[in-house]
């Protein structure tokens, strides 16, 4: 399918292209021209933006869904779901769990993915846990904290086909940096999380091949100037990236604004949505634990965080205002970093020639009116 997109501006890397016709080609995204063909399709949208399409790389559920929830038609309902909101790739992401139940949703994860998914496309399971430690354990259930094992980890990955690309874990657990570095070598992004370590285990980690901090500042030991802690780490080591949840309430503002400074592309907004988003506020269940949202919050009966119910252009938007950079700076934090960190930035996450044309249609108030998963446009605001 080839086809011209017309449109008012086109939000890229460095920079932002006005008025012009940009070429879709077997699913990809060729040049930018101001003439066409006369006889070439074109996609008029005119006074509207076109963005590459959001990825968000940590994900547990929505719209009354989850992962964990163990069949395919919770992942085909996240994935069609989060479309409508600019997410054209994400994780499909588990949490501390049984055995069985872990087995079960990477087994559903798996079979949906198999059976084409309606929405937005998975690139790969994210593991978030079960190698965590207690003191930070946020939503995570302790009762199934242990450490990190090659053999279980296989176990997973057979079941998941060889789709698991993620994995998070507390390196202080014993076994860790070996784990790390085997995983690391197989190609996982090893992410910390849910974590007490030092700053000196966790450079240690990273030295290892962890690339990743899971949400920033939260579910992790915090920055003190005798002892930089795990968010020290995240902040400090260049080569890793780090989550953001931009939300107003897992950061505050002026310190992810902070963050942004200081990891610049290394940043990678997620939404660490659970089933509660897009829905009222009332009882959930993450996992094992009920969780009560208020006012758009998600905690558990104990009062802690549990993942949140923000929508990732919403970040984006959130982040734009708290830093007052340019929107493409910002938009790519939510669709190139997070390729980067998988190192699927050749094919995934900006505008650029040869790229996968997974693009999204915005208007002046960055409300999404369609997105296009390799060049087929599968939502489009009904009006």
């Amino acid at each position: 399918m080839n086809y011209y997109i017309k449109a008012d501006r086109f939000l890229l890397e460095q920079k932002e292209n006005y008025y012009c016709y940009l070429k879709v080609e077997n699913g990809r995204f060729g040049l930018f021209t101001n003439e066409v063909p006369a006889t070439a399709e074109v996609v008029d949208w005119s006074g509207y933006t076109i963005a590459p399409g959001l990825f968000d790389t940590h994900i547990h559920g929505i719209n009354g869904h989850d992962m964990m929830d163990g069949i395919p038609e919770a992942v085909h309902a996240v994935s069609e779901a989060i479309l409508s909101l600019g997410v054209t790739r994400f994780l499909p992401t588990t949490l501390t769990s049984s055995k069985a139940d872990l087995d079960q949703a990477i087994r559903a994860v798996t079979e949906a993915v198999n059976s084409g998914l309606p929405g937005a496309r998975s690139e790969g399971i994210f593991l978030e846990g079960p190698y965590f430690t207690e003191k930070h354990k946020g939503a995570q259930n302790p009762a199934y904290f242990r450490d990190p094992s090659m053999d279980e980890f296989q176990h997973w990955q057979q079941l998941a086909e060889g789709s698991i690309v993620k994995i998070a874990l507390a390196p202080e657990r014993e076994g860790s940096v070996e784990f790390i570095r085997s995983m690391s070598e197989a190609g996982i992004l090893v992410s910390i999380a849910h974590t007490d370590a030092s700053y000196e285990c966790c450079t240690n980690a990273v030295n290892a091949g962890a690339r990743n901090f899971v949400h920033l500042f939260n579910g992790m030991s915090g920055l003190h100037h005798r002892e930089p802690g795990v968010a020290g780490a995240a902040l400090t080591q260049d080569h890793a990236f780090a989550e953001l949840i931009c939300d107003g309430f897992h950061v505050h503002p002026d310190v992810a604004a902070m963050a942004l400074r200081t990891k610049q592309d290394k940043l990678v907004l997620i939404t660490d949505c659970m089933r509660a988003g897009l829905m009222p506020d009332g009882e959930y269940q993450l996992g094992e634990f009920p969780v009560i949202m208020q006012d758009g919050i998600a905690r558990t009966k104990t009062g802690s965080l549990a993942g949140s119910t923000l929508k990732l252009i919403e970040a984006v938007k959130n982040l734009q205002q708290w830093s007052g950079k340019p929107l493409t700076e910002i938009w790519h934090r939510g669709s190139l970093s997070p390729a980067m960190s998988l190192g699927k930035e050749k094919e995934l996450g900006s505008i650029q020639p040869g790229k996968i044309a997974d693009y999204v249609v915005l208007d002046n108030n960055l409300h999404v009116q369609a997105a296009a998963v390799e060049g087929v446009v599968k939502y489009r605001i009904t009006k």
